[in-house]
């Protein structure tokens, strides 16, 4: 049977992806594409960072205009989807009204993980993960002298170095021995951790929140668990986030730290595919196992895949991952996925903080880390995509530069 119907349940990166991806593949049929925010779909990485320094606006973030959508016949449904009839293929929305589909695509994304000690509630503590958030956050910035932030990866970091930029004084509290821990080198950690502080920034690391005071319903400060008190006029924390897996779980569908999907990224239910950061798929680069990835790129190429499937072409989701965070004047940018690495090549200047870290685990390659080398991060995707070669010997002798590497061994 030919699809005539497509549902996209979420609007973020994936879902958007999706619908795009679909017309530009030649679909003709009937998208209709679920927002379950009030304004058109936007990009989200900007909203930690320039967004709140007013570098961007929002008309700005928003992927297309809502013209563009009505020219592409794709419908934007502003609901949220509440159930799912399998049995009919229907989409129940949150308004009680239904949407028929001959294949529903689960882009329903994640949110933050939620700070669960006392004082949680207070005026003045925020997570940054939609729009509404960054609203409420923005104005608060200007005027804030002390901030604290929970959590030291990507997205408490590059708040953190917006508040700096601000002027306020910030108290970073992390569980974990260094930046960004559990997504990067320690010798990628060093120089964020050593650049933050050039900023301002302090570090609190092997420590956590005990409670947040209040006074008058506003949060002042942040109890630590050894007791200390730190000051706040400002509480944001960033601690994970956990996958929006509800509606998939209550229509049946295998959960596995997220929807559990095939190489193709369609779930226990033949009519129905999942992607971006509500999916959990075979990786080709984590040995196949069952991998959540949550990033732009791992949305926007499911999409497409899933796309080109629903038209007649399947394939398996193989495509590279790569990331990025822009914290202050830093930029990294990471190929690959270095789980387990046990062995690191450092190449470049620490000192001027443009410095790539080759990330191998015994004789293979399983990721570059590029902080304000553009050219070494390019280098790496094209190396990586190729059966590997690059050995941690060839990597450390002197005068190695990767991006000529690359060229030579193509």
């Amino acid at each position: 049977m030919s699809l005539q119907s497509v549902v996209i349940a979420g609007a973020g990166h994936a879902g958007v992806q999706v619908a795009l991806s679909l017309r530009q593949e030649g679909f003709a049929g009937r998208i209709a594409l679920v927002n379950d925010e009030p304004w058109l779909p936007y990009q989200r990485p900007p909203l930690s960072k320039a967004f709140l320094l007013g570098k961007i606006s929002a008309t700005a973030m928003q992927f297309r205009s809502d013209e563009f959508y009505a020219e592409q016949r794709i419908e934007l449904i502003a609901d949220r989807g509440a159930a799912i009839d399998r049995q009919n293929r229907r989409l129940v929305l949150a308004s009680g009204t239904a949407l028929d589909y001959d294949h529903l695509v689960l882009a329903t994304g994640a949110h933050n993980r939620p700070l669960t000690v006392p004082g949680s509630g207070l005026a003045g503590v925020f997570g940054i993960k939609t729009r509404a958030d960054a609203d409420a956050v923005a104005p608060l910035l200007k005027t804030a002298r002390k901030v604290v932030v929970i959590g030291a990866g990507f997205i408490g970091l590059e708040f953190a170095a917006v508040a700096a930029a601000e002027g306020a004084a910030v108290e970073v509290l992390e569980l974990g021995e260094r930046p960004m821990a559990r997504a990067i080198s320690p010798q990628m950690s060093e120089i964020f951790r050593s650049a933050h502080e050039s900023w301002g920034v302090h570090f609190n690391f092997r420590d956590a929140v005990a409670e947040i005071e209040g006074d008058n319903g506003r949060a002042v400060a942040v109890i630590t668990a050894d007791g200390r008190r730190l000051p706040a006029d400002l509480v944001v924390y960033g601690i994970g986030v956990v996958p929006n897996v509800a509606l998939a779980l209550e229509a049946g569908l295998h959960i596995d730290n997220g929807i559990k999907v095939s190489a193709g990224l369609l779930t226990s239910d033949p009519n129905i595919s999942a992607l971006g950061d509500v999916a959990a798929f075979p990786c080709l680069q984590n040995g196949s196992q069952l991998t959540r990835l949550e990033s732009v790129q791992n949305a926007c190429d499911q999409g497409k895949l899933i796309a080109a499937r629903l038209v007649g072409k399947p394939a398996p989701y193989t495509a590279l991952p790569w990331f990025w965070t822009d914290q202050g004047s830093l930029k990294l940018q990471i190929a690959g996925l270095a789980l387990c690495a046990d062995n690191h090549v450092v190449l470049g200047d620490p000192a001027a903080r443009q410095v790539s870290v080759l990330c191998f685990r015994g004789e293979q390659l399983l990721a570059v880390e590029s902080c304000c080398r553009a050219g070494d991060h390019m280098a790496a995707r094209k190396i990586l995509a190729r059966p590997p070669a690059l050995t941690p010997a060839v990597a450390a002798a002197p005068g190695f530069d990767l991006k000529e590497w690359e060229a030579a061994n193509r």
